[in-house]
């Protein structure tokens, strides 16, 4: 469809990627996790991308977690990258054989992700296992560092 088609496209997708973002905010939210959720193209000291969400925040990040829904492989190519480099940043300054600073997580949605399993490979070894779809989104609290921050009362963040 050229070119309109194109424009609708990227201007509603933000609209689409909220979707994946309200889902994982209303498992932070139920389980009383306190978050810092960053807006789009935000600086966040430590990052020269900011992450998706902070926890607890950004002065004390202990886990990120980035999200992504999208239908084409490059853009999911590009997303498996900026996780990479999350990995990277998480690893500065530690010992070989140290843990990291921060925990990544992956939250993954759409086509794009299920075409390129080398991409798939590398997304799965940067966060350490800790990739989420939206089938399996309600395990997030309990399979990663997020269980260490769950409180009995549910509180909202910013």
């Amino acid at each position: 469809l050229g070119r309109p088609f194109a424009g609708h496209r990227d201007s509603v997708s933000e609209l689409v990627g909220d979707v994946l973002e309200s889902a994982i905010e209303g498992v932070l939210i139920t389980s009383g996790i306190s978050f810092r959720k960053t807006r789009r193209a935000e600086r966040v000291t430590g990052f020269d991308q900011a992450p998706d969400f902070i926890i607890p925040d950004e002065f004390n990040h202990q886990v990120v977690i980035d999200a992504k829904i999208t239908e084409a492989d490059g853009t999911a190519r590009d997303k498996v990258t900026r996780v990479q480099h999350l990995n990277s940043l998480s690893m500065e300054g530690v010992p070989p054989g140290g843990s990291p600073k921060f925990e990544v997580v992956a939250c993954i949605a759409g086509r794009g992700f299920g075409g390129r399993r080398e991409d798939m490979k590398k997304l799965i070894l940067a966060t350490r296992g800790k990739v989420f779809t939206p089938k399996n989104l309600d395990m997030i609290v309990e399979f990663t560092a997020l269980r260490d921050f769950k409180c009995d009362k549910p509180t909202k963040s910013s």
